[in-house]
């Protein structure tokens, strides 16, 4: 069966063909009808989907991470591409071409992690290189680190995201760290390395990218910095030596300042200069991953900008 992917649905199109269904929701609008809120998903992206005058019967006819055949037209509401389901049923997997929905990729994959091996190589102090060995020998967690989503929409958010991210910080953590001569490089390399490592355990990257429960009451900062302790330990365990605590402070405070401000999740804000080049380097790889992504689905008729994005307060200018 021929399909269309999602990002080369247009305004206007009639559909009949398969999805998966990453997400569904059942509501009820101001008059008391029920409808059918769907997130609809496939190698190439999600997109958001309604279907009206739906009931308990239609939402039960499949599950979250299903293959289900919609039947529908595409419509702009907002600014945004979305589609106004008329039908839906279940699909088996059997009847699905798998690598339609499959948005890992293991070769990408392989080479991100091949060349954050080579970053860490560079590490330079003892203790530093202890510490990334405990990370990167353990197979358990570069299994899970090398699927893991960045995040749930953010940015990165699709499986290998996190990998992905990370590399790309540091990559520049290795640009902007021998720029100035008071920022440890190494204490800037790891910390890119670790900052985000609690995500791994936080979301559930298989299926719908959503938060396990762990992720929803604990949250990535506390699990990085438990995933941290434990890893220390470790070292110790196999050095007989104490992990020096001034440096465990420091990487410590890496993770927990981050997100660079209270209001942003931050337990603390960034105090030394690793930190605070840490946090922008964060935002920088986020955001520009972020905005090119709208650029990237906009459907907007203007060719020169997208539509309004509230999220981000602003249009973007499409390159030519």
């Amino acid at each position: 069966m021929t399909r269309t992917p999602i990002n080369e649905l247009t305004d206007g199109m009639t559909l009949a063909q398969s999805f998966q269904a990453a997400d569904k929701q059942l509501r009820v609008n101001r008059q008391g009808g029920k409808y059918i809120l769907l997130k609809l998903s496939d190698a190439s992206g999600t997109i958001a989907a309604m279907m009206w005058n739906a009931d308990e019967a239609i939402f039960d006819r499949f599950d979250r991470g299903d293959y289900v055949h919609c039947q529908g037209r595409t419509q702009i509401h907002n600014g945004a591409l979305q589609i106004i389901v008329t039908d839906v049923e279940r699909m088996d997997a059997s009847e699905v071409s798998l690598d339609e929905f499959e948005r890992f990729d293991a070769n990408q994959a392989e080479q991100n992690l091949s060349r954050l091996r080579e970053l860490l190589a560079t590490l330079s102090q003892p203790w530093l290189i202890r510490l990334a060995d405990a990370y990167i020998n353990d197979e358990s967690f570069v299994l899970g680190f090398r699927q893991a989503a960045a995040a749930v929409t953010n940015h990165h958010a699709y499986p290998g995201g996190l990998l992905e991210h990370t590399l790309s910080m540091m990559e520049l953590a290795r640009l902007v760290g021998p720029r100035y001569s008071g920022v440890d490089t190494d204490l800037l390399l790891i910390g890119a390395f670790l900052h985000d490592l609690g995500k791994i355990d936080e979301l559930r990257s298989s299926g719908e990218i959503s938060y396990t429960d762990r992720g929803q009451l604990v949250g990535h900062i506390v699990i990085g910095l438990q995933q941290l302790t434990e890893k220390m330990a470790e070292v110790e365990a196999s050095s007989g030596e104490t992990f020096p605590a001034e440096l465990r402070y420091q990487l410590e405070h890496l993770i927990v300042s981050h997100h660079g401000m209270l209001e942003y999740g931050s337990p603390k804000i960034p105090v030394t200069l690793e930190a605070v080049a840490l946090h922008h380097i964060d935002n920088l790889d986020a955001k520009l991953a972020s905005y090119t992504a709208i650029i990237d689905r906009d459907i907007a008729a203007d060719s020169n900008w997208t539509n309004y994005t509230p999220a981000i307060g602003r249009k973007l200018w499409k390159k030519k």
